[in-house]
Formats: C-alpha cells, structure tokens, sequence
C-alpha cells in the first residue's frame, strides 16, 4: 500500500515539475531578451557620441533642447547640501521662468527625475562609506588646438548613472514584450516574434538611444506593463482585487512621468467602451476598470500638486461620461437585445458628452494650457495656422507619418502578418456579433466573450493608426503595438486550422526568415552609426557666459539653447522648451519676436518688460527652412501680417544691433546682444 501511494505522489508531482521548469524557461527567455536590449540601446548610445569619453560640459549638451531642461533637475537635487533641500529648490524654482518663482514638479512632469536623484545619493554614499571607487576619470586630449578636458566614466558620474538606469528601464522593457506576446498568443513563439519584429523595427519603434531623458523613455514602459495587466484582466472571467490595484499602479507610473499618457488613455478607454457596448465585455467589468482609472488619475492629481491640466482633460472627461452611460443607458434605453442604432447612439453620447464636459470643465477652472492640441489637430483637418501651431508643426515629428514609414513596415513584413491578423480577429468579431443580433443561444455568447480581448486590441491598433498617421511621433506607439500584434499569428484562437495542417514552428520560423532579410539590414545600418559628439560653438558660448555674466544675469533666446544655457551656466531664463503652458507659450512668442519684422524698439520693450539682460541670437534660425512657410520670418507673416514684406528683424541684427542692443559675444553659430535699460 506504501510503495503505490508513493509512485502515485511521484506521478502526481510530474506536471507540476514540468510546469516549473516551463516557467523557468520562459522566464530565462524573458530576461534574455531584456539584457540583449540592454546591450543594443547602450552600444548604439556610446557608438553615436562616444559618451564615456566626453567632459561633463560635453555630456551636459548632448542632453539638447528639453532633455537638457529635465535633467538640470536631476542635477540640481544631487548638487544640494542634502536630497530634501533639492526638492526644496526645484518646487521653488526661480531659474525657470525668471522671475516667476514655480513648482516645477507640479508642471514637468519630473518624479523621475526626484527617484533617480535620490538612488544617486543613496548609491555614492554607500560607496563612499564602503570607500568603494565609483567612477574612472582621465585627462583627454581633444587635438585640433582644442584644450584638454577631464573625463570620467562610472556610475558615480551623474550624466553616466542618469543615462544607465533609463537603458536599464527600457531593457527591461523588452523583457515585458516577451511575456506580453507569449501570453495574448499563449505560445512561447508568439513571444520570440514581438520581440524580434521590435528588434528588427527598431529605429521605428523607439529613440531611447538617441534621446534617452525623454518622457517616454520612463513613462512607456509601465504602459507595457499596463496593457500586459489588462490583457489579463479581460481574459479572466471575474476581476479579483490584486489585478485592478496593479492596473491602477502601472498607470499611475505611465501617467506621472508624461504630460502626453493621457491622450493614449483616452483611446484605451474608448476601445473598451466599444468593447463593451458591442458586447464583448460586460459592462460590470468595465466599471471595474474604469474605477482603477479613476483611483489612478485622482492619484496623479495630488502628487502633481493639484495639476488642473489632468482633471480638465479628455480623459478624465471621457471617465466620467462613459460611467455615465454605463449607469443610465439600461435605464433609458430599456432593450434587452443589442441592436445598431443603440451603439450609434452611445457612442455619439460618449463623443459628444467628452467634449462637452471637457470644454465646461476647462472653462469652470479656466484653463487653456492644452488649448493648442485641438488647434494642432485642427490645422491637420481644416489647414488652421497661428505661432504656436505652426511651432509645432513645422517640426518633422508633429508632421502627418512619413509615407516610407509603411514601406518600411512592409520590407520587415510587420505590416502584411499584422494585416492577416487584423482581418482575422475582424471576420471572427463579425460572426460573434451576427450572432448577438440575432440572439444566438447561450453556447456562441459565452464563446465570443473569450475573445474580448482580442476585439480590444484591434480597436487599439485602429486608434493608434490614426495617432501616427495624424502625428508622425505618436508612430512610437503604433509600431511597438504591431510587434505585440504580430505574435497572434500563433494563435490557436485565431489559426487553430492552419496548426492542423501545418506545424507551428515551420510557420514562425517561416516568417522570422523573411523578416530577417530586411530586419538585419536595418540592425546593421544602426550598428554602423559612428560618431563623436562635439558642439564647439555652444561650448564657447556657454564658458563665456560662466566668465564674463554675473549669476543673476537673465538669459532669452530659442528654447533648446535655453535649456543648456539653464543647465550648465544655472543662469536664470524666461522661455525653455517645455511648450505645453499658456503662459509660457505666450513668453516664448514675445522672445522669438527677434525674428520677426517688428521694429527693433518694440521688441526692446517687451524683452526689458520681461526682464530680460542679455539676448542670445542664432542666425540659422533666422534662415533656415524644413518647409515652405516654416522658417521664423514666415511663421511670423502670419502672426503678423502687418509687418509683412519688411526684412527681419535678426537679419538687421546680425549686422548691426545698434542703437537698441550691443553685440558682447559673438560665434560661427551665436551672438549675444546685451540690452541696455532704457
């Protein structure tokens, strides 16, 4: 009787041991895929600037335009006597927007940054106190009758450490994608193909080696995280409280380090509501979700100071409206069948409820510091033009998407395996809803409530479409969307019949083959980006400036210039790259009225209105052009047509700024015009 029980325990821990080493293995290939793109983002980062090797003046203005503003916060903090005082001084911040004193955590979005800090501090002190070396520095000789520079290289350099843990992030990242194919396809191979079309599309589905202090360099990765929870929360029949509290934890991560999160919670919500209201998901587990939302957000309200921006949004209005709905639409429409014509009528109660709610709202607190995202949207629509929009979109990545971007997603085939899948889950989506029309029995209704996430990510897919293809940016969140697609095609939800003629793993490695053809084309053309970063114009100017200004001096000029100027002088500036407040955009247009036709005394005068010191102009502003009607001088024409025809302004000055300023610096690349008090 003994020796039976036994071989039955044994035979019984059989599956369970299998099922372990599984996991392991799936888990080792999750971590794999991880560190491999920690090592790619890291080689392709130092291969382009030669970061390792640069001073720290070198480094400071690698961090261009808002890159360089975030991370002199990050300076800040860990130049303080202690991590509290540093804090102290970027909540009452005088730099900034000089002489406005602001909180800048409540309007950069800059938690990372405060996080990042104190692990430096922690990090150097234990070393420190374990007398543990942190970095390596040496003297480099630069040539070129260039002056030597001290470099170092180590996790105790802060630009080093800042950079590190960003690649760190996103490394883990791809960790994430594994684990987000393997289980919407429920199939390790599913997987391995979102994670070798990201690798093979990659410099369409992130820039974290170019510009690594970015918003979306924190913030993407926790949505990755969010979508992978939500997934899961669709597919299990009944929501249990540990998965709505992750939910709404990765989205407060996703929502604190970027201002833009909200714009793509917005069309999370609304393909869930088009979820619901087709019948996929009941709309008790919607009003589940949408509580996790709301927790979430009210969150990110208080530990962004009160930032009116988040309650006022599309977001927490299309919140709102879709409970709402949710709660009066069995109560007024009083059907119990699901027709067309109700769809219709809520989906029209959520789009005109959203923006309804949204425009009270912003006019209850008066706010109108997202003003230009409908203004943006308008001049794709209607071709509206003012300063503030045509700034915007006069920059390539705020253009409509790149018509090589397709053929691109083609030559990897992401496009044509996404498009298979897409018309799959569509003629399945579409069989379902017949059924519901038509009051299909029990069977087919629970049978098509399986599959309600999959219904979800098409219509993601769908939102994310019209994101890239209006902004060329947001294709960031489309193409890594379409890695995380592409793994369906080992679906046996979706391909069961073809897995019966034809084994699964000729199928993937079928299609991994083509895709490697032009896939490791587009690995080697990054891999073959050499170069060594070097701005010896700017790095003039930004030593005379420590020389020859006194602390207190304020500085105006083009933003990303200011966001350097802030971060390795510490001089104050009244404009900076971070366009998304009224009235800093409003700041930002009497400065650039340099390069206007106004007259030379009426610029003067708003500029000492300001008190602005010392002006910093760039001729290449002045001339250049990425597209007919962008360059300063015409986006000014249109600002102000009644100085049209008049030759601009920083022309005359970059040949003589008398009698209203006085040339005290002057490059290849800059001049500074000191203005006198009148």
């Amino acid at each position: 009787m003994v020796q039976v029980s036994s071989v039955s325990h044994w035979e019984a821990r059989k599956p369970q041991q299998s099922s372990c080493c599984w996991i392991c293995f799936k888990n080792f290939l999750a971590a794999f895929a991880g560190v491999l793109h920690w090592c790619h983002i890291t080689t392709l980062f130092e291969n382009d600037r030669h970061f390792s090797h640069l001073s720290t003046l070198e480094r400071e203005m690698a961090f261009r335009t808002e890159m360089g503003l975030y991370y002199s916060y990050f300076k800040i903090i860990i130049e303080a006597p202690s991590f509290w005082n540093g804090v102290r001084a970027i909540m009452n911040d005088r730099l900034t927007e000089y002489p406005l004193v602001i909180n800048t955590l409540q309007r950069f979005n800059l938690y990372p940054e405060v996080v990042l800090a104190s692990w430096y501090r922690i990090y150097t002190a234990i070393m420190d106190f374990l007398g543990v070396p942190t970095k390596t520095c040496w003297t480099v000789n630069r040539g070129k009758g260039l002056s030597p520079v001290e470099s170092c290289e180590g996790l105790g350099d802060p630009a080093s450490f800042y950079v590190a843990v960003i690649f760190l992030l996103n490394g883990l990242m791809m960790s994430l994608f594994f684990i987000y194919g393997t289980y919407l396809s429920g199939s390790r191979l599913g997987g391995l193909i979102t994670v070798v079309c990201f690798f093979f599309n990659h410099g369409e589905c992130t820039r974290v080696m170019w510009t690594p202090p970015l918003r979306e360099s924190f913030s993407y990765p926790f949505l990755v995280l969010q979508m992978l929870l939500l997934t899961y929360i669709l597919r299990i029949p009944n929501i249990n409280t540990g998965s709505l509290i992750a939910l709404c934890v990765s989205n407060i991560f996703f929502m604190l380090p970027w201002q833009f999160a909200q714009f793509v919670l917005l069309t999370q919500i609304a393909s869930l509501f088009a979820v619901c209201i087709m019948g996929y998901i009941d709309s008790c587990k919607l009003q589940k979700i949408l509580s996790a939302h709301m927790v979430s957000l009210i969150v990110c309200f208080i530990l962004m100071f009160g930032n009116s921006m988040l309650l006022t949004s599309y977001y927490a209005a299309s919140l709102v409206v879709i409970w709402g709905i949710l709660e009066l639409s069995p109560k007024v429409l009083k059907s119990s069948r699901r027709e067309v014509y109700l769809w219709v009528i809520e989906g029209c109660a959520w789009l005109f409820g959203t923006v309804t709610l949204k425009y009270l709202t912003s006019l209850a607190f008066g706010i109108a510091d997202d003003a230009h995202i409908g203004n943006i949207l308008k001049s794709k629509f209607i071709g509206y033009k003012d300063f503030d929009t045509l700034m915007y979109t006069c920059a390539a990545e705020f253009d409509f998407m790149e018509k090589e971007t397709p053929v691109r997603y083609t030559k990897t085939l992401l496009l044509p395996v996404v498009l298979v899948v897409f018309g799959v889950i569509i003629k399945r989506a579409v069989k379902y809803l017949r059924w519901a029309l038509s009051q299909a029995g029990q069977y087919e209704r629970e049978e098509r409530f399986n599959h309600g996430e999959l219904v979800y990510h098409a219509l993601q897919l769908l939102a994310y479409s019209v994101l890239a293809i209006l902004i060329m940016r947001l294709k960031l969140f489309l193409t890594p969307h379409l890695c995380v697609m592409a793994s369906l095609v080992c679906s046996k939800q979706l391909f069961g019949w073809l897995f019966c003629k034809i084994q699964p793993k000729t199928l993937v490695f079928a299609i991994l083959a083509l895709m490697a053809i032009e896939g490791s084309a587009n690995l080697q053309t990054q891999w073959n980006i050499m170069g060594e970063f070097s701005n010896l114009p700017q790095e003039e100017l930004l030593e005379w400036i420590k020389v020859n200004t006194r602390q207190d001096a304020v500085f105006a000029g083009a933003m990303p210039t200011m966001a350097s100027v802030k971060l390795s002088t510490l001089r104050p500036i009244v404009n900076h790259p971070h366009y998304e407040d009224a009235g800093l955009r409003a700041r930002t247009k009497v400065v650039y009225s340099m390069y206007s036709r106004k007259p030379a005394k009426e610029v003067k005068r708003e500029l000492i209105k300001l008190g602005v010191n010392y002006y910093i102009l760039e001729e290449s502003l002045c001339v250049s052009r990425k597209k007919p009607g962008c360059s300063m001088p015409e986006i000014w024409d249109v600002e102000d047509p009644a100085n049209s025809g008049k030759i601009p302004l920083c022309t005359l000055m970059s040949k003589d700024s008398r009698p209203y300023f006085i040339t005290v610096f002057e490059n290849s690349n800059y001049r500074v015009l000191k203005i006198p008090k009148e």
